[in-house]
Protein backbone atom coordinates (compact mmCIF):
# COMPACT_ATOMS: atom_id res chain seq x y z
CA UNK A 1 0.00 0.00 0.00
CA UNK A 2 1.17 3.40 -0.55
CA UNK A 3 4.71 3.66 -2.21
CA UNK A 4 6.50 1.39 -2.37
CA UNK A 5 9.77 2.77 -1.79
CA UNK A 6 7.72 5.81 0.42
CA UNK A 7 9.04 4.86 3.42
CA UNK A 8 12.09 5.47 2.65
CA UNK A 9 12.04 8.43 0.70
CA UNK A 10 10.31 10.35 2.38
CA UNK A 11 10.07 11.49 6.16
CA UNK A 12 7.47 11.42 8.98
CA UNK A 13 5.98 15.55 9.02
CA UNK A 14 3.20 16.59 11.59
CA UNK A 15 0.69 19.17 11.42
CA UNK A 16 2.41 22.22 12.64
CA UNK A 17 1.44 23.10 16.06
CA UNK A 18 0.66 26.76 17.40
CA UNK A 19 3.65 27.86 19.79
CA UNK A 20 2.53 27.05 23.81
CA UNK A 21 2.55 30.68 24.24
CA UNK A 22 0.25 31.93 21.53
CA UNK A 23 -2.59 28.93 21.59
CA UNK A 24 -2.62 29.03 25.76
CA UNK A 25 -4.71 32.55 24.63
CA UNK A 26 -7.46 30.94 23.40
CA UNK A 27 -9.24 27.42 23.56
CA UNK A 28 -9.20 26.52 19.82
CA UNK A 29 -7.79 23.66 18.05
CA UNK A 30 -4.07 24.65 17.27
CA UNK A 31 -2.79 22.02 14.76
CA UNK A 32 -2.14 23.72 11.15
CA UNK A 33 -3.20 20.96 8.56
CA UNK A 34 -0.44 20.32 5.45
CA UNK A 35 -1.08 20.71 1.80
CA UNK A 36 -2.29 18.27 -0.40
CA UNK A 37 0.77 17.42 -2.26
CA UNK A 38 2.61 16.89 1.75
CA UNK A 39 -0.72 14.86 2.80
CA UNK A 40 -0.07 12.61 0.02
CA UNK A 41 3.41 11.92 0.45
CA UNK A 42 2.84 10.89 4.09
CA UNK A 43 0.33 8.70 2.92
CA UNK A 44 2.87 7.03 0.40
CA UNK A 45 4.88 6.07 3.70
CA UNK A 46 2.56 3.47 4.11
CA UNK A 47 4.65 0.29 3.48
CA UNK A 48 2.58 -2.81 1.93
CA UNK A 49 3.91 -4.90 4.99
CA UNK A 50 2.75 -8.23 5.17
CA UNK A 51 0.99 -8.53 8.37
CA UNK A 52 -0.61 -4.46 9.19
CA UNK A 53 -0.74 -4.33 13.15
CA UNK A 54 -1.82 -1.38 12.30
CA UNK A 55 -5.26 -2.77 12.11
CA UNK A 56 -5.16 -5.71 14.36
CA UNK A 57 -6.88 -4.12 17.33
CA UNK A 58 -5.09 -7.04 19.41
CA UNK A 59 -4.40 -6.74 23.07
CA UNK A 60 -1.48 -7.84 23.90
CA UNK A 61 -0.01 -8.22 27.49
CA UNK A 62 -3.32 -6.19 28.63
CA UNK A 63 -2.98 -3.70 26.60
CA UNK A 64 -4.24 -2.95 23.35
CA UNK A 65 -2.38 -2.60 19.89
CA UNK A 66 -3.65 -1.68 16.79
CA UNK A 67 -7.31 0.03 15.56
CA UNK A 68 -10.09 -1.07 18.03
CA UNK A 69 -12.40 -0.51 15.42
CA UNK A 70 -10.47 -2.79 12.85
CA UNK A 71 -9.60 0.43 10.52
CA UNK A 72 -8.63 -0.62 7.00
CA UNK A 73 -6.05 1.67 7.30
CA UNK A 74 -3.42 0.69 4.50
CA UNK A 75 -6.42 0.55 1.74
CA UNK A 76 -7.40 4.26 2.98
CA UNK A 77 -3.54 5.52 3.26
CA UNK A 78 -3.15 4.47 -0.07
CA UNK A 79 -6.06 6.18 -1.68
CA UNK A 80 -4.92 9.04 0.02
CA UNK A 81 -1.92 8.62 -1.41
CA UNK A 82 -3.81 8.13 -5.08
CA UNK A 83 -6.12 11.26 -4.43
CA UNK A 84 -8.76 9.36 -4.68
CA UNK A 85 -10.63 10.73 -1.36
CA UNK A 86 -13.96 9.65 -2.14
CA UNK A 87 -13.53 6.30 -2.15
CA UNK A 88 -11.14 6.36 0.73
CA UNK A 89 -13.62 7.74 3.17
CA UNK A 90 -16.12 4.68 1.93
CA UNK A 91 -13.29 2.44 3.06
CA UNK A 92 -13.04 4.57 6.50
CA UNK A 93 -16.70 4.92 6.81
CA UNK A 94 -17.14 0.87 6.44
CA UNK A 95 -15.48 0.55 9.84
CA UNK A 96 -15.72 3.50 11.54
CA UNK A 97 -19.05 6.05 12.83
CA UNK A 98 -17.23 9.16 14.19
CA UNK A 99 -13.61 9.51 12.34
CA UNK A 100 -13.68 13.23 12.92
CA UNK A 101 -13.83 12.58 16.67
CA UNK A 102 -11.08 9.58 16.70
CA UNK A 103 -8.66 11.86 14.57
CA UNK A 104 -8.82 14.32 17.22
CA UNK A 105 -9.10 12.68 20.30
CA UNK A 106 -7.64 9.03 19.99
CA UNK A 107 -4.01 8.52 21.61
CA UNK A 108 -3.02 6.50 17.91
CA UNK A 109 -2.85 3.29 18.69
CA UNK A 110 -3.12 2.73 15.01
CA UNK A 111 0.54 4.41 14.59
CA UNK A 112 1.93 2.54 17.73
CA UNK A 113 1.81 -0.69 16.69
CA UNK A 114 3.02 0.79 12.98
CA UNK A 115 5.35 -1.62 10.94
CA UNK A 116 7.48 1.82 9.69
CA UNK A 117 8.09 2.74 13.70
CA UNK A 118 10.00 -0.76 14.40
CA UNK A 119 12.55 1.07 12.88
CA UNK A 120 11.95 4.39 12.06
CA UNK A 121 8.54 6.38 12.67
CA UNK A 122 5.25 5.68 12.13
CA UNK A 123 2.70 6.60 9.25
CA UNK A 124 0.78 9.89 10.13
CA UNK A 125 -2.44 7.58 10.38
CA UNK A 126 -4.49 10.13 12.69
CA UNK A 127 -3.67 13.34 10.16
CA UNK A 128 -4.71 10.94 7.34
CA UNK A 129 -7.95 9.87 8.69
CA UNK A 130 -8.62 13.68 9.48
CA UNK A 131 -8.35 15.03 6.08
CA UNK A 132 -10.35 12.21 4.19
CA UNK A 133 -13.35 12.91 6.98
CA UNK A 134 -12.93 16.56 6.22
CA UNK A 135 -12.57 16.44 2.60
CA UNK A 136 -16.06 14.29 2.98
CA UNK A 137 -18.09 17.42 4.65
CA UNK A 138 -16.42 19.49 2.08
CA UNK A 139 -17.70 17.67 -0.48
CA UNK A 140 -21.10 16.36 0.49
CA UNK A 141 -19.70 12.86 1.17
CA UNK A 142 -20.63 12.89 4.95
CA UNK A 143 -24.59 14.31 4.20
CA UNK A 144 -27.34 12.97 5.60
CA UNK A 145 -28.31 9.31 4.50
CA UNK A 146 -31.50 7.99 5.93
CA UNK A 147 -32.46 4.59 5.40
CA UNK A 148 -34.70 3.66 2.67
CA UNK A 149 -37.16 1.51 4.84
CA UNK A 150 -37.94 1.04 8.20
CA UNK A 151 -38.39 -1.97 10.58
CA UNK A 152 -41.25 -0.53 13.13
CA UNK A 153 -39.09 -1.18 16.08
CA UNK A 154 -38.07 1.67 18.53
CA UNK A 155 -34.98 1.46 20.75
CA UNK A 156 -34.22 4.13 23.54
CA UNK A 157 -30.27 4.62 24.20
CA UNK A 158 -29.81 6.55 27.38
CA UNK A 159 -26.32 8.55 27.15
CA UNK A 160 -25.12 10.14 24.19
CA UNK A 161 -21.13 9.84 24.60
CA UNK A 162 -19.28 7.73 21.93
CA UNK A 163 -20.67 4.30 22.44
CA UNK A 164 -23.97 5.98 22.86
CA UNK A 165 -23.78 7.31 19.81
CA UNK A 166 -22.59 4.64 17.89
CA UNK A 167 -25.51 2.14 19.17
CA UNK A 168 -27.34 4.94 17.56
CA UNK A 169 -26.44 5.36 14.55
CA UNK A 170 -25.77 1.60 13.93
CA UNK A 171 -29.18 0.72 14.68
CA UNK A 172 -31.04 4.06 12.63
CA UNK A 173 -28.84 2.52 9.77
CA UNK A 174 -30.51 -0.68 9.89
CA UNK A 175 -34.17 0.70 10.00
CA UNK A 176 -35.11 0.83 13.48
CA UNK A 177 -36.60 3.69 14.66
CA UNK A 178 -33.56 5.28 17.69
CA UNK A 179 -34.51 7.86 20.36
CA UNK A 180 -31.34 8.73 22.47
CA UNK A 181 -31.62 10.07 25.55
CA UNK A 182 -29.18 12.74 27.44
CA UNK A 183 -28.78 14.05 30.87
CA UNK A 184 -27.15 17.21 30.48
CA UNK A 185 -28.71 20.08 27.99
CA UNK A 186 -26.66 19.10 25.22
CA UNK A 187 -25.65 16.24 23.08
CA UNK A 188 -22.06 14.53 23.58
CA UNK A 189 -21.60 13.26 26.36
CA UNK A 190 -18.14 12.80 27.83
CA UNK A 191 -16.98 14.15 23.87
CA UNK A 192 -18.80 17.48 24.97
CA UNK A 193 -18.26 17.74 28.42
CA UNK A 194 -14.87 15.31 29.11
CA UNK A 195 -12.82 16.66 26.76
CA UNK A 196 -11.83 20.72 26.14
CA UNK A 197 -12.24 22.32 23.27
CA UNK A 198 -8.39 22.61 22.13
CA UNK A 199 -8.41 18.84 21.31
CA UNK A 200 -12.16 18.39 19.88
CA UNK A 201 -14.11 21.95 18.92
CA UNK A 202 -17.54 21.35 20.28
CA UNK A 203 -19.15 22.26 16.77
CA UNK A 204 -17.56 19.50 15.28
CA UNK A 205 -19.88 17.39 17.67
CA UNK A 206 -22.81 19.63 16.14
CA UNK A 207 -22.12 18.95 12.72
CA UNK A 208 -22.46 15.24 13.18
CA UNK A 209 -25.49 15.38 15.44
CA UNK A 210 -27.36 17.42 13.10
CA UNK A 211 -26.48 14.73 10.41
CA UNK A 212 -27.77 11.96 12.38
CA UNK A 213 -30.67 14.11 13.45
CA UNK A 214 -31.16 14.50 9.11
CA UNK A 215 -31.05 10.19 9.08
CA UNK A 216 -33.95 10.38 11.74
CA UNK A 217 -32.47 9.72 15.63
CA UNK A 218 -34.26 11.66 17.77
CA UNK A 219 -32.45 13.18 20.76
CA UNK A 220 -33.96 14.18 24.04
CA UNK A 221 -31.89 16.90 26.64
CA UNK A 222 -32.37 17.53 29.72
CA UNK A 223 -33.40 13.82 30.54
CA UNK A 224 -31.99 12.13 33.43
CA UNK A 225 -33.34 8.54 33.56
CA UNK A 226 -33.91 7.55 37.05
CA UNK A 227 -34.43 11.22 38.26
CA UNK A 228 -37.09 13.14 35.90
CA UNK A 229 -37.51 10.26 33.61
CA UNK A 230 -38.61 6.93 34.97
CA UNK A 231 -36.86 4.16 33.44
CA UNK A 232 -40.59 2.29 33.30
CA UNK A 233 -41.71 4.52 30.82
CA UNK A 234 -38.78 3.39 28.26
CA UNK A 235 -39.14 -0.18 29.24
CA UNK A 236 -42.60 0.15 28.77
CA UNK A 237 -42.40 2.38 25.34
CA UNK A 238 -39.66 0.90 23.56
CA UNK A 239 -38.51 -3.01 21.99
CA UNK A 240 -35.26 -2.09 23.52
CA UNK A 241 -33.31 -0.25 25.62
CA UNK A 242 -29.35 0.27 25.91
CA UNK A 243 -27.60 1.79 28.32
CA UNK A 244 -24.82 4.28 27.92
CA UNK A 245 -24.12 6.37 30.87
CA UNK A 246 -20.34 5.98 30.99
CA UNK A 247 -18.10 5.54 33.89
CA UNK A 248 -19.50 8.66 35.57
CA UNK A 249 -18.79 8.09 39.10
CA UNK A 250 -15.44 9.67 39.78
CA UNK A 251 -12.72 8.40 42.06
CA UNK A 252 -11.96 10.67 45.27
CA UNK A 253 -9.03 11.03 47.31
CA UNK A 254 -8.97 10.19 51.16
CA UNK A 255 -6.86 12.46 52.55
CA UNK A 256 -7.38 15.13 55.67
CA UNK A 257 -9.35 18.19 55.28
CA UNK A 258 -11.18 16.70 52.07
CA UNK A 259 -14.42 17.23 53.00
CA UNK A 260 -14.06 20.38 55.27
CA UNK A 261 -11.89 22.23 52.39
CA UNK A 262 -13.85 24.66 50.06
CA UNK A 263 -11.72 24.71 46.44
CA UNK A 264 -11.65 21.02 45.61
CA UNK A 265 -13.15 19.49 42.51
CA UNK A 266 -13.28 16.63 40.43
CA UNK A 267 -12.00 17.48 37.18
CA UNK A 268 -14.32 16.49 35.05
CA UNK A 269 -17.04 19.32 36.63
CA UNK A 270 -13.85 21.71 35.86
CA UNK A 271 -13.55 20.75 32.66
CA UNK A 272 -17.58 20.64 32.08
CA UNK A 273 -17.89 24.27 33.61
CA UNK A 274 -15.05 26.26 31.38
CA UNK A 275 -16.70 24.42 28.44
CA UNK A 276 -20.30 25.42 29.09
CA UNK A 277 -19.02 28.84 29.91
CA UNK A 278 -17.55 29.17 26.62
CA UNK A 279 -20.29 28.06 24.62
CA UNK A 280 -22.50 30.73 26.06
CA UNK A 281 -20.75 33.41 26.09
CA UNK A 282 -19.49 33.17 22.58
CA UNK A 283 -15.94 31.79 23.06
CA UNK A 284 -15.28 33.66 26.15
CA UNK A 285 -14.93 33.15 29.80
CA UNK A 286 -17.23 35.29 32.27
CA UNK A 287 -16.61 35.17 35.90
CA UNK A 288 -18.93 33.33 38.71
CA UNK A 289 -20.25 31.15 35.54
CA UNK A 290 -17.42 28.69 35.67
CA UNK A 291 -14.73 27.34 38.02
CA UNK A 292 -12.08 29.55 37.90
CA UNK A 293 -8.16 29.03 38.10
CA UNK A 294 -7.47 32.73 37.29
CA UNK A 295 -4.19 33.81 39.71
CA UNK A 296 -4.58 30.86 41.86
CA UNK A 297 -1.80 27.97 42.59
CA UNK A 298 -3.35 24.79 40.87
CA UNK A 299 -2.56 21.00 42.43
CA UNK A 300 -4.20 18.63 40.04
CA UNK A 301 -4.16 15.12 41.40
CA UNK A 302 -3.67 12.55 38.10
CA UNK A 303 -0.81 12.08 35.54
CA UNK A 304 -3.49 10.53 32.91
CA UNK A 305 -5.04 12.39 29.81
CA UNK A 306 -7.83 14.09 32.05
CA UNK A 307 -5.03 15.20 34.37
CA UNK A 308 -3.12 17.12 31.01
CA UNK A 309 -6.51 18.49 30.07
CA UNK A 310 -6.84 20.21 33.46
CA UNK A 311 -3.13 21.65 32.83
CA UNK A 312 -4.03 23.14 29.54
CA UNK A 313 -7.39 24.83 30.76
CA UNK A 314 -6.10 26.33 34.01
CA UNK A 315 -3.16 27.81 31.81
CA UNK A 316 -5.75 29.12 29.69
CA UNK A 317 -7.82 30.45 32.79
CA UNK A 318 -4.60 32.46 33.80
CA UNK A 319 -3.71 30.11 36.54
CA UNK A 320 -0.65 31.29 38.73
CA UNK A 321 1.03 28.01 38.64
CA UNK A 322 0.14 24.51 37.99
CA UNK A 323 1.25 20.86 39.73
CA UNK A 324 0.53 17.80 38.33
CA UNK A 325 0.60 14.67 40.87
CA UNK A 326 1.44 10.79 39.43
CA UNK A 327 1.01 8.54 41.76
CA UNK A 328 3.54 5.93 39.64
CA UNK A 329 7.38 6.53 38.78
CA UNK A 330 7.99 8.44 35.43
CA UNK A 331 8.00 6.08 32.53
CA UNK A 332 11.48 5.38 30.68
CA UNK A 333 12.40 7.87 27.53
CA UNK A 334 12.42 4.89 25.64
CA UNK A 335 10.52 1.16 25.15
CA UNK A 336 12.22 -0.92 27.58
CA UNK A 337 13.45 -4.45 26.32
CA UNK A 338 10.46 -6.09 27.82
CA UNK A 339 7.92 -4.05 26.15
CA UNK A 340 8.84 -4.69 22.10
CA UNK A 341 6.91 -3.36 19.62
CA UNK A 342 3.75 -3.87 18.49
CA UNK A 343 2.90 -3.51 22.34
CA UNK A 344 1.76 -0.19 23.35
CA UNK A 345 4.61 1.91 23.88
CA UNK A 346 5.37 2.39 28.06
CA UNK A 347 7.11 5.25 27.75
CA UNK A 348 7.19 8.76 29.25
CA UNK A 349 4.69 11.26 26.81
CA UNK A 350 4.74 15.00 27.57
CA UNK A 351 1.34 15.80 26.25
CA UNK A 352 -0.02 19.63 25.34
CA UNK A 353 -0.57 20.62 28.11
CA UNK A 354 2.31 20.09 30.12
CA UNK A 355 4.46 21.35 27.06
CA UNK A 356 2.38 24.94 27.74
CA UNK A 357 3.17 24.50 31.33
CA UNK A 358 6.74 24.18 30.41
CA UNK A 359 6.54 27.29 28.12
CA UNK A 360 4.72 29.13 30.39
CA UNK A 361 6.70 28.40 33.64
CA UNK A 362 10.06 26.89 32.80
CA UNK A 363 9.15 23.34 34.18
CA UNK A 364 7.07 20.14 33.72
CA UNK A 365 4.14 20.60 35.97
CA UNK A 366 4.87 16.71 36.78
CA UNK A 367 5.79 15.09 40.27
CA UNK A 368 6.00 11.62 40.91
CA UNK A 369 5.30 9.37 42.90
CA UNK A 370 3.53 11.86 44.80
CA UNK A 371 -0.15 12.50 46.16
CA UNK A 372 -2.09 15.47 48.51
CA UNK A 373 -1.62 13.84 52.69
CA UNK A 374 -3.24 16.68 53.46
CA UNK A 375 -6.17 19.73 53.06
CA UNK A 376 -5.39 23.04 55.09
CA UNK A 377 -7.74 26.19 54.98
CA UNK A 378 -7.96 29.22 55.70
CA UNK A 379 -10.22 30.84 58.62
CA UNK A 380 -13.28 30.89 56.20
CA UNK A 381 -12.58 27.48 55.21
CA UNK A 382 -11.24 27.95 51.62
CA UNK A 383 -8.11 25.55 50.33
CA UNK A 384 -4.92 27.52 50.93
CA UNK A 385 -2.53 24.49 50.86
CA UNK A 386 -1.58 21.04 50.57
CA UNK A 387 0.35 18.37 52.44
CA UNK A 388 2.29 16.41 50.02
CA UNK A 389 3.80 12.95 50.76
CA UNK A 390 6.07 10.79 48.72
CA UNK A 391 5.12 7.08 47.67
CA UNK A 392 7.17 3.96 47.42
CA UNK A 393 5.94 0.96 46.09
CA UNK A 394 5.15 -2.39 48.66
CA UNK A 395 3.78 -5.84 48.43
CA UNK A 396 0.37 -6.33 50.32
CA UNK A 397 1.44 -9.86 52.01
CA UNK A 398 -1.98 -10.72 52.43
CA UNK A 399 -3.06 -10.17 48.69
CA UNK A 400 0.24 -10.04 47.19
CA UNK A 401 -0.47 -7.06 45.28
CA UNK A 402 2.05 -4.21 44.56
CA UNK A 403 0.61 -1.11 46.45
CA UNK A 404 1.73 2.93 46.58
CA UNK A 405 2.20 3.59 50.24
CA UNK A 406 2.92 6.95 51.78
CA UNK A 407 7.01 7.40 52.59
CA UNK A 408 6.70 8.58 56.07
CA UNK A 409 9.06 12.22 56.87
CA UNK A 410 8.61 13.16 53.08
CA UNK A 411 6.17 15.50 53.63
CA UNK A 412 5.75 18.84 51.89
CA UNK A 413 3.65 21.40 52.04
CA UNK A 414 2.43 23.97 49.02
CA UNK A 415 0.40 26.59 48.39
CA UNK A 416 -2.90 25.66 46.80
CA UNK A 417 -5.85 27.48 46.10
CA UNK A 418 -7.20 25.24 43.83
CA UNK A 419 -7.55 21.22 43.43
CA UNK A 420 -8.82 19.44 41.07
CA UNK A 421 -8.96 15.50 41.43
CA UNK A 422 -8.79 13.67 38.07
CA UNK A 423 -7.90 9.98 39.86
CA UNK A 424 -10.27 7.99 37.64
CA UNK A 425 -14.20 6.77 37.56
CA UNK A 426 -15.12 3.78 39.48
CA UNK A 427 -18.30 2.45 37.11
CA UNK A 428 -21.45 3.04 37.03
CA UNK A 429 -23.40 6.10 38.98
CA UNK A 430 -25.44 4.20 41.35
CA UNK A 431 -29.00 6.13 40.64
CA UNK A 432 -28.94 5.11 37.16
CA UNK A 433 -28.13 1.53 37.94
CA UNK A 434 -31.21 1.78 40.77
CA UNK A 435 -33.27 2.82 38.29
CA UNK A 436 -33.19 -0.39 36.02
CA UNK A 437 -32.53 -2.85 38.16
CA UNK A 438 -28.98 -4.30 36.10
CA UNK A 439 -26.63 -6.51 37.88
CA UNK A 440 -23.04 -5.70 38.29
CA UNK A 441 -19.86 -6.55 38.35
CA UNK A 442 -17.31 -6.58 40.85
CA UNK A 443 -15.82 -3.44 39.51
CA UNK A 444 -19.41 -1.94 39.74
CA UNK A 445 -19.81 -1.85 35.91
CA UNK A 446 -22.79 -3.00 34.45
CA UNK A 447 -22.68 -6.71 33.91
CA UNK A 448 -23.72 -8.88 30.90
CA UNK A 449 -25.57 -12.21 31.04
CA UNK A 450 -22.82 -14.40 29.26
CA UNK A 451 -18.99 -13.86 28.26
CA UNK A 452 -19.32 -11.38 24.80
CA UNK A 453 -22.70 -10.32 25.73
CA UNK A 454 -24.10 -6.33 26.10
CA UNK A 455 -27.71 -8.14 27.27
CA UNK A 456 -28.19 -7.53 31.17
CA UNK A 457 -30.13 -9.59 33.87
CA UNK A 458 -33.02 -7.19 33.14
CA UNK A 459 -35.24 -8.62 29.50
CA UNK A 460 -34.20 -6.35 26.66
CA UNK A 461 -31.96 -3.96 28.77
CA UNK A 462 -28.80 -3.93 26.62
CA UNK A 463 -25.39 -2.20 27.77
CA UNK A 464 -22.37 -0.61 26.10
CA UNK A 465 -19.29 1.47 26.44
CA UNK A 466 -17.11 2.58 29.74
CA UNK A 467 -20.84 1.51 31.79
CA UNK A 468 -20.25 -1.99 30.68
CA UNK A 469 -16.28 -2.68 30.64
CA UNK A 470 -15.24 0.77 32.95
CA UNK A 471 -13.42 3.33 31.95
CA UNK A 472 -11.40 3.56 28.69
CA UNK A 473 -11.20 5.51 25.38
CA UNK A 474 -13.35 6.83 22.78
CA UNK A 475 -12.26 4.87 19.70
CA UNK A 476 -12.86 1.53 22.38
CA UNK A 477 -16.15 2.71 23.29
CA UNK A 478 -17.08 3.39 19.73
CA UNK A 479 -16.14 0.00 18.56
CA UNK A 480 -18.12 -1.50 22.05
CA UNK A 481 -21.31 0.28 20.76
CA UNK A 482 -20.62 -1.37 17.27
CA UNK A 483 -20.91 -4.99 18.72
CA UNK A 484 -23.36 -3.69 21.05
CA UNK A 485 -25.97 -2.73 18.65
CA UNK A 486 -25.07 -5.80 16.30
CA UNK A 487 -26.91 -7.71 19.04
CA UNK A 488 -29.64 -5.77 19.76
CA UNK A 489 -30.63 -6.11 16.25
CA UNK A 490 -30.45 -9.93 16.10
CA UNK A 491 -32.36 -9.71 19.27
CA UNK A 492 -34.99 -7.64 17.52
CA UNK A 493 -35.07 -9.02 14.21
CA UNK A 494 -33.93 -12.83 14.95
CA UNK A 495 -30.80 -12.14 12.87
CA UNK A 496 -28.24 -9.25 11.66
CA UNK A 497 -26.61 -7.75 8.86
CA UNK A 498 -24.80 -4.92 10.57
Amino acid sequence: MGKSTGFLEYERVEEVASHPLERIKNFNEFHTPLSTEERQRQAARCMDCGVPFCQSGMTIKGMTSGCPLNNLIPEWNDLVYQGNLDIAYKRLHKTSNFPEFTCRVCPGLCEKACTCSLNGEAVTTKANEMAIIEYAYDHGLADANPPKQRTGKRVAVVGSGPSGLAVADQLNRRGHSVTVYERNDKVGGLLRYGIPNMKLEKQIIDRKIHVMEQEGISFIVNANIGDNVKSAELTSKYDAVVLCCGSSNPRDIDAIGRKEAKGIYFAVDFLASTTKCLWNNNMQLVDGQYISAKDKDVVIIGGGDTGNDCVGTAIRHGCKSVTQLEMMPKAPDQRAENNPWPQWPLVCKTDYGQEEAIAKFGHDPRIYTTTVKEFKTDKSGNLKSVVLVSLESKVDKKTGRKMMVPVEGTEKEVKCQLCLIAAGFLGSEKYVVDAFKVGLDARTNVASVGKDSFATNVDKVFTAGDMHTGQSLVVKAIRSGRDCARQVDEYLMGYTNL
